[in-house]
């Protein structure tokens, strides 16, 4: 289940908002079910802001809001929220990308490299590292 609420957060406000919703995903991380959350900003509009937090179930998002640490540390705050729908049931999920494990690390032509580094070579990025380029040995 994903849980989205947005604010209205004048610019002045920022820095006192963002201690405070990092304040509230620490309490709300502490409780049975808590899959991740985040806090962001529009790059559009610097007075918009979004807390997400992912949970295993709708139940364990509601039991977590009547715990006395979350009432006390996240609720203030959540409270604050744009009025509006919060909860989504999430109906498909995306976790890896479609692109090569390496496409930001390799680019056309780069690949005849003498030692071209898989993600499961990375661990070894140490001693691949001193191998020159040019004559293919040790340094």
């Amino acid at each position: 289940m994903l849980v989205v609420t947005r604010y209205r957060v004048p610019r002045e406000e920022a820095p006192d908002f963002r201690d405070q919703a990092r304040e509230a995903l620490l309490a709300l991380s502490g409780q049975r079910g808590w899959e991740n959350g985040h806090v962001g900003r529009s790059t559009d509009d610097p007075t918009l802001w979004v807390i997400t937090s992912q949970w295993r179930d709708v139940g364990s998002y509601r039991r977590a809001l009547s715990s006395y640490d979350v009432k006390l540390r996240a609720v203030p705050l959540l409270s604050r929220a744009i009025d509006e729908p919060t909860a989504f049931e999430i109906l498909t999920t995306a976790d890896a990308g479609a692109r090569a494990a390496d496409a930001d690390d390799v680019a056309l032509g780069d690949a005849a490299a003498p030692v071209v580094l898989t993600d499961l070579d990375a661990s070894s990025r140490a001693q691949v590292e001193n191998v020159h380029p040019r004559e293919g040995g040790m340094r």
